[in-house]
């Protein structure tokens, strides 16, 4: 019996949803026991959110400072898994702050502490910067990280913002004025995610994942955009003077934050709406005396290797 361990927080669901189709074919096969622990902060972020609760997450989510969870259940630290699989969703160009706390966690030492771990992303657009601040805390906690699916909004990118803000703020999965598309990982990608689980399926039961993201990237597991990754890496610098500064007029829900949360919003506006689109005509500009690199970097961002600090 091969016994799989699935981690994972979702506020809107869609997280579980995609998790329960992508491991089907596990679920299904007599030889696999699945467990699932849903990660639970003691004060849990409110769903739909409030303005100021949304961008008061921001500091803490980028700073990547971690909140107080409920504790997993002893009968889960107990077990000894073949494989985890990891269910997270970017906020801010990091790991949520609930998903950060878990990989913060002594439970998470004891968890994946020698194992193969699977990681599995929901998140609008931007994720590659997060993920590799993911790659780092499992390499830190001496995980193996064998595989990685991201499973995103393919939207255009102004489109996307809309309709993601209407889900957040409203929390409604429907179609914003009747005039734009659903938000989030369309109901087709995240049916089709089966595939994903039908691929690892003989790599769980041979205990053997060499070739496993290799396969789901042939399967576009990964779908890299070029200039979606020039723009994350440039956010996240912008980002960390930001969150730094906020941080250091006070801690979460502090009225001395206000102000600045307020600042960080209208620059938050002016970078999607204004420097977005300069960031992505200079990049498709300036890129193509750098196309090998680029093709370089791209196959790196699809694999599960870290680049280990020297």
């Amino acid at each position: 019996m091969k016994k799989v361990l699935v981690v994972y927080y979702t506020q809107t669901g869609q997280q579980k949803e995609i998790l329960d189709n992508l491991l089907a074919p596990l679920a299904e096969d007599p030889g696999v026991e699945l467990s699932f622990h849903r990660i639970r902060p003691v004060a849990d972020y409110p769903f739909p959110w409030g303005s100021f609760s949304f961008f008061d997450a921001f500091p803490e989510s980028f700073l990547q400072i971690p909140c107080a969870l409920e504790p997993i259940d002893q009968q889960i630290l107990q077990e000894d898994y073949d494989l985890i699989v990891l269910g997270y969703q970017v906020w801010y160009l990091s790991p949520s702050i609930p998903f950060n706390s878990f990989l913060k966690s002594d439970e998470a030492k004891v968890l994946l502490s020698g194992k193969p771990v699977v990681t599995v992303i929901n998140c609008r657009n931007m994720w590659v910067m997060a993920q590799e601040k993911v790659k780092k805390a499992l390499y830190e906690l001496h995980a193996n990280h064998v595989g990685n699916v991201a499973l995103v909004d393919r939207h255009l990118n102004h489109i996307s913002v809309i309709t993601i803000v209407h889900w957040m703020m409203k929390g409604r999965k429907d179609s914003y004025l009747g005039l734009f598309p659903k938000p989030g990982v369309s109901e087709r990608d995240i049916h089709e995610s089966r595939k994903f689980g039908t691929s690892l399926l003989p790599h769980l039961r041979s205990g053997d994942y060499t070739t496993l993201q290799s396969e789901w990237v042939e399967q576009e597991a990964v779908r890299i955009k070029p200039v979606l990754v020039f723009t994350d890496k440039r956010a996240n610098s912008m980002f960390a003077k930001w969150a730094k500064l906020i941080r250091s007029k006070g801690l979460p829900q502090a009225e001395s934050r206000k102000p600045w949360l307020k600042a960080f919003n209208y620059y938050l506006l002016f970078a999607i709406w204004v420097l977005a689109p300069i960031v992505t005509l200079l990049f498709l500009i300036l890129h193509l005396p750098f196309l090998s690199l680029v093709r370089k970097e791209t196959k790196y961002y699809q694999s599960v290797q870290f680049k280990k600090p020297r």
